[in-house]
C-alpha cells in the first residue's frame, strides 16, 4: 500500500470527481492520502472532504503565497487541529518568488504555524521556494525540530536536505522527481535516507511522468515511488514499505487501513 503525503483534493477540478479519485487510489494501491489546507476559509470543505472518506486525513493552515486571507493565529490552529481528523499544521512556509520583496508577513506567518505545532503536538508540513535560507533559519529560531514535519515538494539542494534531516524533517518527492530535467533533484533523491523519505502528488499539480501536463491525482503516486526505486537501485516495494511507514510514523494521528 502507497500513501500520498500531499494532495489537495477539495480544489476545484477534483472535488467533482472525488468519487472517482476515491476509487483510483483503491485500484492503484493507494491507501491514504493526506488533503492539505491552504486558506482558512477552505478548512470546512477540507473537513467535510476527509470525514467522507477514512482513506483521507486533513492538515490545517495558509499557504505563504495567499495574501488577501483570513490570518491564522496560534491559538485558532490549535483549536482547528484538534479535530481528530486533522493530522498536522500546514501548509505552511516560505515563498519568495512571486514576492520578491520577501515579506515580512510571510515570516510572522511561517513563526505562527510552528508555534501551533509546537504547541498542539502534531508536524508541520513546510513549503519553501526561493527562501531557503530564511524557512532553515526561522525552523532553528522557533523551535521547529520539536514539531517535526516534512519538506514537501522538494525541490531544493543536497545542502538544504541535509540541513533539513538535521533538524529532524522528512524529505518528501513529488512528480517532479520523474521529469528529464531534475538532475539534481534527482541526485537528492538517492541521498535522503530511506527512513525519512516521503512521497506525494501534490495533486492537482506536478502529475508525474507518464501523465505529465495532465490533471494530477493520488493513484499516479505511484510512478514517484517507482522512479526513487529505479534511482535507488532498490525494489519498488521497499520504497513502499519505507514511505508508508514513515508516513504513519511522522502523520501518527492518521487512521491506517
Amino acid at each position: 500500500m502507497f500513501v500520498d503525503s500531499h494532495c489537495h483534493l477539495d480544489f476545484p477540478g477534483l472535488l467533482e470527481h472525488e468519487t472517482e479519485l476515491i476509487a483510483a487510489m483503491a485500484a492503484g494501491g493507494v491507501g491514504h492520502a493526506l488533503c492539505v489546507n491552504v486558506r482558512l476559509e477552505d478548512f470546512p470543505r477540507v473537513l467535510a472532504l476527509v470525514e467522507r472518506h477514512s482513506v483521507l486525513s486533513a492538515s490545517v493552515g495558509v499557504h505563504p503565497d495567499n495574501q488577501d486571507v483570513e490570518e491564522p493565529d496560534e491559538a485558532q490552529l490549535v483549536r482547528l487541529a484538534a479535530h481528530p481528523r486533522v493530522v498536522a499544521i500546514g501548509e505552511t512556509g516560505l515563498d519568495y518568488h512571486w514576492h520578491k520583496d520577501a515579506p515580512q508577513w510571510q515570516r510572522d506567518r511561517f513563526r505562527t504555524h510552528i508555534r501551533a505545532a509546537r504547541s498542539c503536538g502534531k508536524p508541520l508540513i513546510i513549503h519553501t521556494r526561493d527562501a531557503a535560507a530564511d524557512t532553515l533559519r526561522l525552523m532553528r529560531e522557533e523551535g521547529a525540530a520539536e514539531a517535526g514535519g516534512v519538506m514537501h515538494c522538494f525541490t531544493e539542494s543536497v545542502e538544504v536536505a541535509r540541513a533539513a534531516l538535521d533538524l529532524g524533517f522528512h524529505i518528501s518527492f513529488s512528480g517532479i522527481v520523474t521529469f528529464r530535467n531534475a538532475t539534481e533533484l534527482k541526485e537528492v533523491a538517492c541521498h535522503v535516507p530511506l527512513d525519512r523519505l516521503l512521497i506525494e502528488t501534490d495533486a492537482p499539480y506536478l502529475a508525474p511522468v507518464p501523465h505529465r501536463g495532465r490533471t494530477n491525482q493520488p493513484a499516479w503516486v505511484v510512478h514517484v515511488a517507482e522512479e526513487i526505486a529505479r534511482l535507488r537501485k532498490i525494489p519498488l516495494q521497499a520504497v513502499e514499505t519505507a514511505t508508508t511507514e514513515n508516513f504513519y510514523r511522522l502523520f501518527r494521528h492518521a487512521q491506517q487501513h
